[in-house]
């Protein structure tokens, strides 16, 4: 059955994560920041996603901005930098995110194919609505789609139910796109074609399934669509 239905993970596949923390880092006055910021936004990714993944197992479930400032608050205490004022600048950074730079050509590719497309993420609709709209993006999204609709962070099978329920689709109809390789094996598992943005080239994860396609970014997702 063809592709009908691109959808898209947020932070790190559309939205590059780090630029709140390289932005900062250029800023008068953060020497100090400047020194530790890669090491800083690495240890605030990883305790985000960790995070996440322990209230999912733990049912202890918050909205993806609390999971946000627990893994800056980590980051910054590990780094020696835990001040207001920098961990005020670095949230405010994060709903300015700007889009990796061919996002906005490849979303309209897939609208100008007659595609549907929308964002399914971890991230609060406050977030993403902050994030799309600082990027421009908006008019090339359907929908998007927040797990705190379900109360449970990814990979949650109800998270991925959430596409078929707003789009109306099989699961053999979406092409499903994530920087995170862990995401992207586990809606395989779920029955939707995959795509790992694999930025960093990092190995495979070890996991029951894996991505259906890999690519070092989002540039041939349009031509993918339309030869599945």
């Amino acid at each position: 059955m063809a592709v009908t239905t691109c959808i898209f993970d947020a932070y790190g596949t559309l939205f590059e994560v780090a630029a709140a923390a390289r932005i900062a880092a250029k800023e008068p006055g953060r020497e100090e920041f400047a020194a530790k910021w890669p090491q800083v936004a690495a240890d605030w990714r990883a305790k985000q996603l960790q995070y996440t993944w322990l209230r999912a197992v733990s049912d202890t479930h918050t909205d993806f901005w609390q999971v946000t400032q627990d893994g800056l608050d980590y980051a910054l205490e590990a780094a020696g930098l835990a001040t207001a004022d920098l961990r005020k600048r670095l949230l405010a950074l994060y709903f300015e995110l700007a889009a990796f730079p061919e996002v906005p050509k490849m979303l309209k590719q897939l609208k100008k194919d007659g595609l549907c497309t929308g964002i399914l993420s971890n991230g609060s609709p406050e977030m993403l609505g902050g994030a799309v709209k600082s990027a421009a993006i908006g008019d090339s999204l359907d929908k998007v789609l927040s797990v705190q609709s379900v109360g449970v962070f990814k990979p949650h099978k109800s998270v991925y139910d959430m596409v078929g329920q707003h789009f109306s689709c099989q699961p053999d109809q979406v092409l499903f796109i994530s920087s995170n390789g862990w995401d992207a094996a586990y809606a395989a598992h779920y029955g939707f074609h995959t795509v790992w943005v694999n930025r960093a080239q990092d190995p495979m994860d070890r996991l029951p399934s894996q991505p259906s396609y890999s690519m070092p970014d989002l540039t041939g997702i349009p031509e993918l669509a339309a030869s599945i």
